[in-house]
């Protein structure tokens, strides 16, 4: 009986977004803005994890190929040359704002522009106004069911996105391919499905497997593959950006140090991309040495995946440092003892430390050893955390440097 009213409740609020978000927001923003979506084409990428990395790489491939492009992720706006923040943990960011952003692209002679689409952003119709000519697919695994109280809802939020695209580029190895074949019409829509199966050129192949070690990572390089060919990339192109391609701030992004300590940032923070990044981290680990990870889960946010993330870091780890993530109104501590609720063992191999900084200080001055990896994970390239109300100035890279300075 909950359930249901939760569900009917939950239907309910996306038809207030309809208004106060689309329309008020969204409409009045297309208006003002002279509708500058119609001239633009438009690339969208959705998805549990891979998201960012795949837009970045996309708007990259595009860049180097000599396109005009421009890109809107998560982490900044990329106009031209101007580089444009879209706030500290903001998803898909407000349609008045995407659509100023798409004015600015169109008065620039910008042509295509890759857009990262989560699914806050699709249920609260922040996507106002966007047609994409392709949309692309990471992957769905378990995540904001908080906020959209089932996994199916979840799926459904994904799928209003792909829904809107002329062309559709999902992952067949994925575990939500089979409800996404299901939703989508494969006779009204061009799908075109992605595999680590897939024989694709060999020099592509080897470019992907040469650049991006993470078998994850080589899934968002196939995926972007599939829709560089739809926008006439050649293979040559192709491999010579990915060569090129810089990386992400905050997504495995190494922290240099002459201190013998590899140490990684990193942001996942969901149990598939948390056992993703841990279990490609664990085979880099060379013979005798550690892999700590420190990381915790945000508070206000789906609580259901705790217990799967502590049980996640023990397995696959050496040693785990729980600490703070954005707990905001929650204690703290109550969100490190749900992360430990499905440890049966390893508690012998878990620091519980509730400030973040001194996690991270902990692990690397008093655990971490000449060989070991220190990954920090769950904030990436985020510039704040937030506790109570308030955003206060962060920084996992800049923190991790500090102290390595300072050893």
């Amino acid at each position: 009986m909950f359930r249901q009213i939760a569900t009917y409740i939950y239907r309910l609020k996306r038809i207030y977004h309809f208004f106060k978000t689309g329309v008020l927001r969204g409409l009045v923003g297309q208006i003002k803005f002279q509708f500058p979506a119609a001239k633009l084409k438009i690339i969208t990428i959705t998805g549990t994890d891979g998201k960012t990395t795949s837009s970045s790489l996309l708007y990259h491939v595009l860049k180097s190929a000599g396109k005009k492009v421009g890109l809107i992720s998560t982490v900044a706006a990329y106009i031209g040359d101007e580089q444009i923040d879209t706030g500290f943990h903001v998803t898909s960011p407000d349609p008045f704002l995407v659509q100023k952003l798409l004015r600015s692209m169109v008065d620039q002679g910008i042509e295509h522009v890759v857009i990262e689409v989560t699914s806050h952003g699709e249920y609260q119709y922040r996507t106002w106004g966007l047609h994409p000519l392709l949309a692309g697919l990471t992957n769905i695994t378990h995540e904001h069911l908080d906020y959209h109280l089932t996994y199916d809802l979840y799926v459904a939020a994904k799928i209003w996105s792909l829904k809107k695209a002329k062309t559709i580029v999902v992952n067949a190895d994925d575990q939500s391919f089979a409800k996404i074949k299901k939703a989508l019409d494969f006779k009204k829509k061009e799908v075109i499905t992605y595999s680590a199966s897939d024989t694709i050129f060999s020099l592509v192949s080897g470019a992907i497997k040469r650049k991006f070690i993470q078998n994850y990572n080589q899934m968002n390089a196939r995926l972007i593959y599939c829709l560089a060919q739809k926008l006439e990339i050649s293979n040559k192109d192709f491999v010579t950006a990915i060569d090129s391609f810089p990386g992400v701030d905050g997504r495995m992004q190494e922290i240099k140090n002459n201190k013998g300590i590899r140490v990684i940032v990193d942001f996942a923070h969901t149990p598939n991309g948390l056992e993703s990044a841990l279990t490609s981290l664990k085979k880099e680990v060379p013979k005798g040495n550690k892999l700590i990870a420190v990381y915790g889960c945000a508070g206000l946010r789906d609580r259901q995946k705790r217990p799967m993330m502590g049980k996640i870091g023990v397995e696959i780890a050496d040693l785990v440092v729980f600490t703070a993530e954005d707990p905001r109104t929650e204690d703290i501590w109550s969100i490190i003892r749900q992360m430990k609720e499905q440890l049966v063992e390893g508690h012998d191999r878990i620091v519980s430390i509730a400030d973040r900084k001194q996690a991270i200080t902990f692990a690397l001055t008093k655990l971490a050893q000449k060989g070991d990896i220190v990954v920090l994970l769950g904030k990436g390239h985020e510039k704040s955390l937030c506790y109570g109300l308030i955003e206060y100035p962060w920084s996992d890279s800049v923190v991790a440097e500090d102290i390595l300075k300072n050893l």
